[in-house]
């Protein structure tokens, strides 16, 4: 099951914009016959996805930098392909030193161990779209020791398929404008600047791409999973859910960790999305836990697995970790394969482990953090560390505790994928430009777009200026998590419709105005005094603005 589920998982990669790196190299060959060239092409690329994938989540940060070094030189290898392709010269300069290479470059006499050669080149620099399918693989290969390695072959031979499918389509079209148009040389020179294009998109463009990493497709894998019954892999009884930690991208706040690193100390491990109310509620604890018992040999690692596309962004988290002030390491997975590895299900959670790798306390959402401490303090006291005093966590702004005595408005997504309690009378309208307008009247915890808008799976999208949300809530903190798509966007928000005075959020000042200039939670509104039902506006004055989510506190 898990190696069907792999291989769906992999051809579905064809449908997300994170494969767009990958196609110019495939359509590079489209001119050519697909045994001799196509096929080897998509092998070579196989086998060095699958070999790259499995020695990451075996060998970890060593196999991750050794990776970076081979995508530069395949980067550069495929550039002087392109440049082949597209001017003859440079064909005949690269013969030069390499006898014989100036012609296979340039394609006079390119065979399949040449063609195999440029798909193991595209496999170094492919960073596919790291869904639950391939999150739940690499975790498992990682956990298992290599067990879930035949799956990260059948990943990859799930996207070549999709990937052969596409080189056959482009290879007829390419047939067919020769024949009509009597093409030749051009196409060849097209091909090369596709190539070249792809180049400079692997090399610029794969953090741009995960902004829009396909939210959908991810939904499908996760469907697949249901569908055919397979949960996330548990810890290996003879394994610590902390070998996981070789799945993480990349680190902030310094080296990677690993098991081995951690042996014999108390770890907690937090994960945590920078986006989230509850995460960000619950970061003044893990920060004074840190500062308080570091020099007692507790070790602090937040896991940051993004809920939406904009937390894959490493420049967000690394903004978001200055922004809360954390100082401990911090392990990026995008791919959920860490969180896989814990079997985790929640933002934020924390899992305190011994210095046996065994999760001895567990703790999902906010709140519970004195039970958190005293399991800490057991935790080191086991290992013979000196008593110390209790912690002190400093929380302000948005990071203060919610009322939850007076809060009765839940989390409202504004994406079609989890909408819930949408009013506007023209009903909510996926994925294309829809004008709406504001109902008379909302109930408690209804919402509605005004203006012309787009509702996309994660986020509804001003399409014209201005444009206003508004929603009946009861809470005393109302917060909505804004990203700007192009260029800040102000905006300007009410209570009542009267502008906020006293009850202004963090990011707002008292008449209501505030901007969006990056993707985060942004406090709107914070009340003072008597709690009741509120109806909230924001109006955008500039387009482009992303609204994905309330929250309450």
């Amino acid at each position: 099951m898990l190696l069907l589920a792999a291989y769906l998982g992999g051809a579905l990669t064809i449908l997300s914009p994170c494969i767009l790196p990958v196609l110019p190299f495939v359509f590079a060959r489209a001119d050519r016959g697909f045994a001799r060239h196509g096929l080897p092409l998509l092998l070579g690329l196989t086998a060095t996805f699958a070999t790259v994938a499995a020695l990451a989540a075996l060998g970890g940060a060593w196999a991750a930098q050794a990776n970076r070094v081979g995508r530069v030189a395949a980067l550069g290898f495929l550039a002087l392909m392109g440049a082949a392709l597209l001017f003859p010269a440079v064909a005949a300069w690269a013969a030069r030193p390499f006898v014989g290479l100036g012609a296979r470059l340039s394609g006079h006499a390119e065979g399949g161990g040449s063609a195999f050669l440029i798909g193991a080149a595209t496999g170094l620099i492919w960073a596919p779209c790291a869904g639950p399918i391939l999150g739940l693989v690499l975790g498992g290969a990682a956990l298992a020791g290599g067990g879930a390695i035949p799956a990260l072959v059948a990943y990859g031979l799930g996207a070549a398929t999709s990937l052969a499918v596409a080189l056959l389509a482009g290879k007829r079209a390419i047939d067919a404008a020769k024949r009509r148009l009597g093409l030749g040389e051009g196409v060849r020179k097209v091909l090369g600047a596709l190539t070249l294009a792809g180049v400079a998109l692997a090399a610029v463009g794969t953090e741009t791409l995960a902004r829009w990493s396909g939210p959908a497709t991810e939904r499908v894998e996760q469907a697949i999973l249901d569908r055919l019954g397979i949960a996330p892999p548990p810890s290996a009884p003879d394994a610590t859910p902390l070998a996981a930690l070789a799945r993480a991208e990349s680190w902030l706040n310094g080296p990677p960790l690993s098991a081995a690193d951690l042996k014999g100390k108390v770890v907690l491990v937090d994960f945590w999305t920078y986006s989230c109310i509850n995460c960000i509620r619950s970061i003044p604890y893990v920060r004074a836990w840190d500062a308080a018992y570091r020099d007692k040999g507790l070790v602090v690692i937040g896991v940051h697995t993004p809920e939406f596309a904009f937390e894959k962004l490493p420049q967000n988290v690394a903004r978001a970790v200055r922004d809360l002030k954390i100082s401990y390491p911090v392990a990026i997975d995008n791919g959920y394969g860490v969180w896989h590895g814990f079997a985790n299900r929640y933002w934020p959670a924390h899992y305190l482990i011994d210095g046996e790798g065994r999760i001895r306390h567990r703790h999902f959402g906010e709140g519970g953090s004195d039970d958190t401490e005293r399991a800490i303090r057991d935790l080191l006291a086991e290992t013979g560390a000196a008593a110390a005093p209790m912690a002190r966590a400093a929380a302000t702004g948005v990071e203060a505790a919610a009322d939850f005595a007076r809060v009765q408005s839940p989390e409202t997504y504004l994406g079609h994928a989890r909408a819930a309690g949408f009013a506007s009378p023209e009903g909510l309208v996926r994925g294309r430009r829809e004008l709406y307008e504001r109902p008379e009247t909302l109930a408690l915890n209804q919402w509605a777009l005004a203006g012309e808008w787009r509702v996309d799976a994660e986020e509804a999208v001003l399409a014209a200026a201005p444009g206003s949300i508004v929603m009946r809530f009861h809470a005393r903190d109302l917060h909505l998590v804004l990203g700007a798509k192009d260029r800040p966007a102000r905006f300007r928000v009410t209570l009542d419709g009267q502008p906020p005075g006293a009850d202004a959020g963090t990011d707002v000042d008292a008449d209501g105005f505030g901007t969006v200039r990056e993707h985060r939670l942004y406090q709107l509104i914070r009340q003072g005094g008597e709690i009741g039902g509120r109806t909230f506006a924001i109006e955008f004055l500039d387009p482009g603005v992303q609204a994905y989510a309330f929250t309450f506190g």
